[in-house]
């Protein structure tokens, strides 16, 4: 953790890398494999000169001052194009990699890019859009292909073009002045087309989210990042590529969740932010290997005997256990929806420091986190330097709407006043998720304002805090809590559960093979919960299915979908 005055201080991301690049020159920006799996180094310099290469060239395409798509998978190249595009060229658009057709085709009209730099598995798609005249689309960028060719642009072309421009003295791109709060970033909220609102963000926004971020976290130039999250989404894009630049860190990119833990110990991945869903699959893992090798036994007195000893001392008696994320694993970042507590304390018990953070799209997208001086198991840390965070309308337990102000704070919602003025109220962003605030700071979120289920008694259900206490049941993959009207009474909400279960681990934890079986197997699990819970919170029925929860590309639960099939 630095204090905010030994923090490199940086007014836009094109400030950012010019002061960065003297600093970190020679240092590895990004340790990559090739088609033919040989390991190939990109300098933090070599970066900066294809960003003002690439820069100058799009400039000389008559892009200046427009807005210009970025859809790919996460890779160095998408990361330089971001960069180009926002740091003197015009606006730069992510898409997310997993829009079906149509899906791609309103957002491209929405958002009025009139060009998209692209990975090969979108070429059909965009060359189709382009012929279907769709929006302002008129130019396409490759950054598969070698040469120009039938009307398309090769990235790696543009950058040799780039290159003789500037040897040539041109300065376009180079000289071109960001103004910090105007908008340079369009995103996408998660949600279908109709829905999905367009958070437009500016330089100041995410510059102070970097510093922020550089106080609270102990990354510097020897740190090594594993880029894993869907790469438009602005947690990766921020907590991940961004700072990984501003710190003068490598950043190599995974291979697919199959082979997470593979990369961990091939790039000896020092830093990774990911999603729940994934720790606690890891977790899981860890406990299975155990138990396989025949050591969960002596783990377990391991963990009782050394419960109170430093995380030093912890990392050297569970060396295994290390060797399993590659053995240099200095600390991991969960973030984009709430953890379980438990999964947070069992890393930590293991030396392994996982850490909590909150934020959204709108605040570019961190609020809070923990940080190896401010922890505590089941909160999102303590707000960042640079913000507010208030509580509104608390009530008797001090549950209330979180409420943040400060500069990572968005401009607002691309041409929807109405919805950022609902938003946004004398500088306070509402997040609309229900949180609160102990005595030491620590914040600690109870579920989406939306998600809560009230009961005719008064209370209220959290959604979140009690799908996680049904995931750790054997067998559960993951859960769904939503309420039902009793047929007698529709005021009398009942709380009941949509179950998704693994088959494999029915039959073998519980001998259970046909419906009544599993359910039955469930349901007796489900009731021993109830024993721990009050009678108010108590699970009256549940719904099985082996076919995953409808989610967004960041993980969450897209309830009201959810609640559409449930209702059908």
């Amino acid at each position: 953790m630095s204090k905010k005055e030994d923090v490199l201080q940086i007014h836009d991301l094109k400030d950012m890398l010019n002061k960065t690049k003297e600093i970190f020159k020679n240092k590895p920006a990004y340790k990559i494999k090739d088609e033919n799996k040989k390991y190939k180094i990109i300098t933090h310099k070599e970066v900066r000169d294809m960003i003002d290469a690439l820069g100058t060239a799009l400039t000389t395409l008559g892009l200046q001052g427009k807005r210009i798509g970025v859809i790919g998978e996460n890779r160095y190249e998408w990361e330089i194009s971001y960069l180009a595009v926002v740091c003197g060229v015009g606006t730069v658009v992510p898409f997310d990699k997993s829009l079906p057709e149509n899906e791609l085709k309103r957002l491209i009209e929405r958002s009025e890019v009139e060009a998209v730099i692209y990975s090969e598995k979108y070429e059909q798609t965009l060359k189709k859009l382009v012929l279907e005249e769709t929006g302002n689309l008129k130019r396409l960028i490759s950054m598969d292909s070698k040469t120009h060719k039938n009307g398309i642009y090769s990235w790696s072309e543009l950058i040799e073009f780039g290159e003789v421009l500037l040897k040539n003295g041109n300065r376009a791109f180079i000289d071109s002045e960001i103004d910090p709060e105007e908008m340079r970033i369009m995103l996408f909220t998660s949600g279908t087309t109709s829905e999905s609102k367009v958070v437009a963000l500016c330089h100041r926004n995410l510059c102070s989210n970097l510093m922020d971020i550089a106080t609270m976290l102990n990354v510097n130039s020897d740190d090594r990042f594993l880029s894993f999250l869907p790469i438009h989404h602005v947690f990766e894009c921020t907590v991940g590529f961004l700072l990984a630049l501003y710190r003068g860190a490598q950043t190599s990119f995974c291979d697919g969740i199959r082979h997470m833990q593979e990369n961990y110990k091939e790039y000896k991945i020092t830093f990774a932010a990911c999603v729940p869903a994934i720790f606690e699959n890891m977790y899981k893992n860890v406990w299975k290997k155990l138990e396989k090798d025949g050591k969960k036994e002596d783990t377990l007195k391991l963990l009782k005997k050394y419960k109170d000893a430093t995380m030093e001392k912890r990392k050297k008696v569970f060396k295994d256990i290390h060797e399993m994320f590659g053995g240099h694993v200095k600390t991991f970042i969960s973030g984009a929806a709430a953890i379980d507590k438990n999964v947070v304390q069992g890393y930590r018990d293991f030396g392994l420091n996982l850490l909590q953070g909150y934020g959204l799209t709108e605040t570019s997208p961190v609020v809070a986190i923990e940080s190896d001086e401010f922890k505590k198991a089941g909160s999102i840390g303590k707000c960042y330097p640079s913000l507010e965070v208030k509580i509104e309308e608390p009530n008797s337990e001090g549950v209330g709407e979180l409420l943040v102000k400060g500069p990572t704070i968005m401009l607002g919602y691309y041409n929807n006043e109405e919805a950022t003025k609902e938003a946004i109220v004398d500088g306070w962003f509402h997040t609309g998720d229900l949180a609160k605030i102990d005595e030491d700071g620590f914040i600690f979120i109870m579920g989406r304002k939306k998600s809560v289920i009230v009961l005719k008694n008064g209370k209220n259900i959290f959604p979140e805090e009690m799908e996680n206490l049904i995931n750790r049941i054997e067998g559960v993959k993951e859960s769904f809590i939503f309420g039902k009207s009793n047929k007698k009474d529709k005021d009398d909400i009942r709380v009941h559960a949509k179950i998704i279960y693994d088959k494999d681990i029915m039959k073998l934890a519980y001998k259970a093979e046909t419906e009544e079986e599993i359910h039955k197997a469930i349901f007796d699990r489900i009731k021993d919960l109830n024993e721990t819970m009050p009678a108010y919170k108590g699970i009256k029925g549940i719904i099985l299915s082996e076919k995953p929860l409808i989610k967004t590309t960041t993980n969450k639960i897209k309830r009201q979908e959810e609640m559409k099939m449930i209702e059908q």
